[in-house]
Parts: C-alpha cells; sequence; structure tokens
C-alpha cells in the first residue's frame, strides 16, 4: 500500500518542487536587475563641470533624477568622455 501511494504521488511532488524552483530563479533575476540599476548622477556647477554626485538609476521612468525628490537641478550621468550628457532617472 504504501509503495503504491509513494508511485502516486512522486510525481506531483517533483511537479510542484518544479515550478516553485522556477518562481525562485525568475525572482533571483529580477532582484540582480534592479540592483544593477543603480548609477551614480552628477550636478554641473556654475562653470559646467560635472562636481556633485548624486544617486540615480539608468532604468527608464517618468521623472528624471533630481538634486531634490522632485525638484532642483538636474543629474546627468557620464559618458565615455567625461561629459554630463546622459538623462538618467530617479531611482
Amino acid at each position: 500500500m504504501k509503495t503504491q501511494i509513494l508511485k502516486k504521488m512522486m510525481p506531483l511532488t517533483v511537479a510542484i518542487l518544479g515550478i516553485s524552483g522556477a518562481f525562485a530563479t525568475t525572482a533571483m533575476q529580477s532582484a540582480a536587475a534592479s540592483s544593477t540599476a543603480q548609477r551614480t548622477g552628477y550636478l554641473l556647477n556654475n562653470q559646467g563641470n560635472c562636481d556633485v554626485e548624486v544617486n540615480c538609476s539608468d532604468t527608464p521612468s517618468d521623472f528624471v533624477c533630481r538634486a531634490g525628490i522632485t525638484s532642483g537641478p538636474q543629474a546627468f550621468g557620464k559618458d565615455s568622455s567625461d561629459n554630463c550628457t546622459e538623462i538618467l532617472y530617479r531611482p
């Protein structure tokens, strides 16, 4: 009797473990993707130099990265030649 129950329950157990493993893997991938989106933005000073660092993100959203949460000067990311031209977003 135990053998029959074990044989009938084994495929269901494997399916449940497989599905839960797939969800766990997907959750870990999305968590890793969101943590890599952080970028350092820079504010332009009066001379046009990028010197003040601000935490920003390169993941597009509705709001650009600014010194304040919703107001203040816009922060930019540096390109390959250290010019502050890349648009960054609020994290």
